[in-house]
């Protein structure tokens, strides 16, 4: 099986360091897995899931997206390319947000939708049936500072998918909650993957890792183990 997303020697040194946050990594991401992303602080987990997503451009090699039309080089894309691939092709759930406070939480989904070119009543309907699966029925007109933590995570969890994004990015998505909401909210997005979605999620809780189907291991910029799962966890 050919993989969703691959890396070849990807390389990242920022600005003003002489050392890379990621060195000359190489990794494949098959359809349809969970994939979890772990390391301690400054690894370089976070900055290989923003160049995996086109989030950054790498200082040195590869990452290359297969789309129903065809390989896309993702390294290779302007920042217009990498933003237009990540609303059509990606979605995203991270710790803090990218949700927009001053939007409601049916607003803050089909605002996805409305930037490629649905329209508002079409883009409307289908987030609110989104929001009613992810189980916030009656809580569509409500801005985010009137939901709970879990609840605002579940908007994201619908924005991420309503597009129909085949592969989502998880940043910490369960960081900021207490272990039963954590548990919901990995809950929701292990059910995208068994629904034909393909997960990467960056976490430090191995509770959250033993739950995906792989582990890759970052340190100091390089993968140390990579770990696949005969099972996971339940």
């Amino acid at each position: 099986m050919s993989p969703l997303l691959s890396a070849r020697g990807l390389t990242m040194v920022y600005p003003g360091s002489a050392t890379p946050a990621l060195d000359a990594v190489d990794l494949d991401v098959q359809p349809g897995e969970s994939v979890a992303v772990m390391g301690a602080s400054g690894s370089g987990k976070t900055t290989l899931l923003h160049l995996l997503a086109g989030i950054l451009r790498p200082t040195a090699g590869t990452v290359t997206l297969t789309t129903p039309s065809g390989p896309v080089g993702v390294h290779a894309l302007d920042d217009a390319g990498r933003s237009r691939l990540r609303r059509e092709q990606l979605g995203f759930v991270f710790q803090q947000g990218l949700l927009l406070d001053e939007l409601t939480a049916v607003e803050n989904v089909a605002v996805a939708l409305m930037l490629n070119g649905v329209p508002r009543a079409a883009a409307t309907a289908q987030a609110q049936d989104w929001l009613a699966a992810l189980g916030l029925a009656g809580l569509e007109d409500r801005r985010l500072g009137a939901l709970s933590g879990g609840q605002a995570q579940r908007v994201a969890i619908a924005r991420a998918q309503v597009t129909g994004a085949r592969l989502l990015f998880a940043d910490e998505p369960t960081g900021a909650l207490d272990s039963r909401t954590g548990t919901e909210v990995l809950d929701l997005l292990l059910a995208a993957v068994t629904q034909g979605r393909t997960l990467v999620v960056v976490t430090h809780d191995a509770d959250v890792a033993a739950r995906c189907d792989r582990v890759v291991t970052l340190r100091d910029g390089h993968i140390v183990a990579d770990a696949r799962r005969t099972q996971a966890v339940a």
